[in-house]
């Protein structure tokens, strides 16, 4: 059965699939690990789509070296 990136939940191993799609529920999982600031921006949806493999948990630690500065 296929991943519902709407309703299903989300954990750190979560793999992103080919069908990834930024809903509200993975804005509400990276808002709870990366905190208030987090934000999606082209180069970083082009990173998660870019068909390296990955999880939830590297998009989160991507996100946060991308932004260790702010």
């Amino acid at each position: 059965m296929e991943f519902n990136w709407h309703s299903d939940p989300i954990t750190r191993s979560t793999p992103i699939t080919p069908r990834y799609k930024n809903t509200q529920n993975v804005r509400r999982f990276m808002l709870e690990h990366c905190g208030p600031g987090f934000k999606f921006d082209r180069a970083f949806m082009a990173w998660i789509r870019n068909d390296t493999a990955k999880t939830l948990g590297d998009v989160v630690d991507e996100w946060q070296r991308r932004n260790a500065g702010l």
